[in-house]
């Protein structure tokens, strides 16, 4: 199922971006980029991409970028600054990166306000869960005793995971899924809202939280996995269900 009908015009997803030093022939400067890796996970999915580098101006300037989209993408990256839920921060956490940690929390607490469809990827799901009031594991191996979700040297280690019964993703993707992991933390404690829909299988460690339904009827679509789906392209259920919901959205603001 595509996410538009011939004829229409595909939804507009925004996704995040880093912000730290590159390279680029003979330039070294700070600048904002995406692995072009996401681009074609979204396009494949039935949808535009457009990036959404850090930048200051807090809630105002989200309100107004929101405006001229139909569904967030926050991927993947460093580490979020454990000032942000109440930890002091662990010798292998990431050096903070306030400007883009605020811009995400910026979007992603507007996104949410507007319902409008959200999914969140490695890093991704970890700000959803702190946005909402949830915890990390600062370091998964002091926990588990093992460096298997992330082994390092940019080599994806690839997760059995179980999806929970009933939950958004459990009817997106099946009962379990092999999952191509980079991650050394991981959701602690939930957020406000959020349900588990699925956990690795070896030793239990979430992999993906969903907004559930508060009332009657279904939640808006909020998924986080903390794999990167990106990374499996001859797969691209996720996107292609992110833009199907961010499709809806844009039929509902057509309509108001």
């Amino acid at each position: 199922m595509n996410a538009s009908e011939p004829g229409d015009s595909p939804p507009v997803l925004g996704l995040t971006t880093y912000l730290q030093r590159a390279q680029s022939g003979v330039w070294d400067v700070d600048a904002s980029f995406l692995p072009a890796i996401y681009i074609e996970g979204v396009n494949r999915g039935g949808a535009v991409a457009t990036l959404l580098p850090p930048q200051p101006g807090g809630t105002e300037v989200a309100e107004r970028v929101l405006d001229g989209i139909d569904g967030l993408i926050i991927t993947g990256g460093r580490d979020v600054n454990p000032e942000s839920y109440g930890r002091l921060r662990h010798p292998t956490t990431d050096e903070p990166m306030g400007e883009r940690d605020a811009w995400e929390f910026a979007l992603l607490r507007a996104a949410l306000r507007r319902s409008m469809p959200v999914l969140g990827i490695c890093r991704g799901a970890q700000v959803l869960n702190v946005a909402l009031g949830g915890t990390l594991h600062q370091h998964l191996p002091d926990v588990l005793g093992h460096t298997r979700h992330q082994r390092g040297n940019a080599v994806f280690s690839t997760s059995s995971v179980r999806t929970v019964a009933g939950t958004r993703l459990a009817a997106l993707i099946g009962d379990s899924s092999d999952a191509q992991c980079y991650h050394h933390q991981a959701i602690d404690r939930l957020g406000d809202g959020l349900i588990v829909s699925a956990r690795d299988t070896v030793d239990g460690v979430i992999e993906a939280v969903e907004l559930g339904a508060a009332g009657p009827g279904r939640a808006p679509f909020v998924l986080a996995v903390q794999w990167h789906p990106e990374e499996r392209l001859d797969d691209v259920r996720l996107f292609t269900a992110v833009a199907e919901a961010a499709a809806d959205y844009a039929k509902g603001k057509v309509a108001t």
